[in-house]
């Protein structure tokens, strides 16, 4: 057995082996691994749809309409054509994606049928057929994309009258229920597989389980009702433990001799890791471990992979005798969302984000925005930023408090990022890319990067909302902006 899998074991005795009597849920399951989370990403189903009618000739009047599919071969053509390229969406995905068999519907009968069962997601082929099977394959409850086809292959009928006809009703104001101007794409692979990524990460968000240690917040004065928030519109599901709680929890697993000598291991093996260097106490590093194993343990019973900590400056110090920033740290590497503070201001972007971008995000305190660049700065960076490969890390004390094991993540210069802003009542969120220029070493918070602007910087200073942002490697902008139209929330992008 190595040490991680004693760990398991060790820590779904010690960590879970106390009640939690304010949530109605199970254990964790028993058995080697118990005490660990496991990180979900539930997959995207996706049920694609080709709506299509081929008409007889009739003489001397106008008896078929725009549309490449003229015959019964031409559809058997153009259903393997779709299967094609399904299967390389599919294999260029980099997200949980099922993809369904292509249905074909010819009338509002089979449209009305094919528009349920399990899936998410609709993906109309419109390539012709009236409008009443359309409105019946339109589920309001689904989410619907419509593929139309110019150039791609065979025009499509809705190519020319999807606009007037399908969404406006052939009148001025948009009618159809269940899908919008943005769920139309024309010949566009990449911009439907911006579209899938989105709806995967807005599935993953909404109803999520996260469980707040010291109960959830929000930063500042208007921040209050940032939890509540969260509920309504995201529809969180927030699961308080409280302080004695993690107290009872930590004392067990540190009167554990065989837990914390692994536990000391785990860390040394850490230190060892390359790129990694030490500016702090061994012990405090240590007791991170446990730490670490004892909030695996709360998450494996609260059977979620998503936790924050409140007051984790000042309440967890004394318990753990560390800080939480470094435990954080390696949750979110493991693929968790771990968060300090309990800012439900910005978790729920920071939940969106990592779905979307498939890789662990950064919760970082902002400053102002100045020539092109802002410093952003927090004690809690993940290390594998990328979702992949390890960056390299100072791991210090955390800086307000001087005490405990904070990591000082060098994150990649030249990498382009994701920022989001989410203001304090939830309804309008702000974006932007940026470029990392630089890991100073100021009196900060451990984990901080210059970020070059790529857009309006006196525009973002002027309309920056909220507090606390969240960040990301690579560009997600076009995927957020949709999530956010289908979720009701209001989108500035400045990039």
């Amino acid at each position: 057995m190595t040490r991680r899998e004693f760990l398991a074991d060790v820590g779904a005795v010690s960590a879970t082996g106390l009640a939690l009597p304010a949530r109605p849920m199970t254990g964790a399951p028993r058995g080697r691994g118990a005490g660990r989370p496991r990180p979900a990403s539930l997959p995207l189903k996706v049920q694609p749809v080709l709506v299509y009618e081929i008409h007889e000739r009739k003489q001397a009047t106008s008896w078929r309409p725009w549309g490449g599919l003229l015959t019964e071969d031409d559809a058997e053509q153009e259903k393997r054509r779709i299967g094609r390229e399904l299967e390389e969406v599919k294999s260029t995905a980099d997200f949980p994606l099922e993809i369904l068999p292509l249905v074909t519907t010819k009338t509002p009968e089979q449209a009305a049928a094919a528009s349920q069962g399990d899936h998410d997601a609709v993906l109309i082929y419109a390539a012709s057929g009236d409008l009443a099977t359309l409105e019946a394959l339109t589920a309001p409850e689904k989410w619907n994309l419509m593929f139309l086809r110019h150039r791609s292959g065979p025009v499509y009928l809705w190519y020319e009258i999807a606009h007037p006809t399908y969404l406006r009703r052939t009148g001025d104001e948009y009618l159809q229920p269940g899908i919008a101007l943005q769920d139309v794409v024309v010949d566009s692979y990449p911009e439907i597989l911006i579209r899938l990524r989105a709806l995967h990460g807005l599935k993953n968000t909404v109803g999520k389980r996260i469980v707040a240690v010291g109960g959830a917040a929000g930063w500042g004065r208007d921040g209050q009702l940032a939890p509540d928030l969260a509920r309504e519109i995201w529809k969180l599901d927030i699961q308080t433990v409280t302080y004695p709680e993690l107290g009872e929890r930590i004392k067990a697993a540190r009167a554990d001799a065989a837990l914390v000598s692994c536990c000391r291991e785990e860390a040394e093996d850490y230190l060892r890791q390359q790129g990694v260097s030490l500016e702090t106490s061994r012990e405090f590093v240590a007791n991170a471990f446990v730490l670490t194993e004892v909030l695996r343990g709360v998450l494996a019973e609260a059977q979620t992979d998503a936790l924050t900590i409140n007051h984790c400056m000042d309440t967890i110090m004394p318990l753990s005798e560390t800080t939480a920033c470094l435990a954080l740290s390696l949750l979110n590497d493991e693929g968790c969302l771990a968060f300090c503070e309990s800012d439900f201001v910005v978790i729920p972007s920071g939940i969106l984000l990592h779905y979307v971008s498939g890789k662990p995000v950064f919760l970082n305190d902002p400053t102002h925005p100045h020539d092109g660049v802002v410093t952003l700065a927090h004690c809690t960076a993940p290390r594998k930023m990328d979702g992949k490969r390890f960056e390299p890390a100072r791991i210090m004390t955390h800086f307000e408090s001087d005490y405990g094991a904070a990591p000082k993540v060098e994150m990649r210069k030249g990498q382009r990022v994701t920022v989001l802003d989410p203001d304090f009542s939830g309804h309008r969120w702000l974006g932007f890319e940026g470029v990392i220029v630089d890991n100073p070493l100021l009196h900060i918070c451990r984990s901080q990067i210059d970020v070059e602007i790529k857009g309006d910087c006196d525009r973002l200073l002027e309309e920056m909302r909220g507090f606390h942002w969240m960040a990301s490697y690579g560009a997600y902008l076009p995927e957020i902006g949709y999530a956010l139209k289908k979720a009701g929330v209001e989108w500035l992008s400045l990039s």
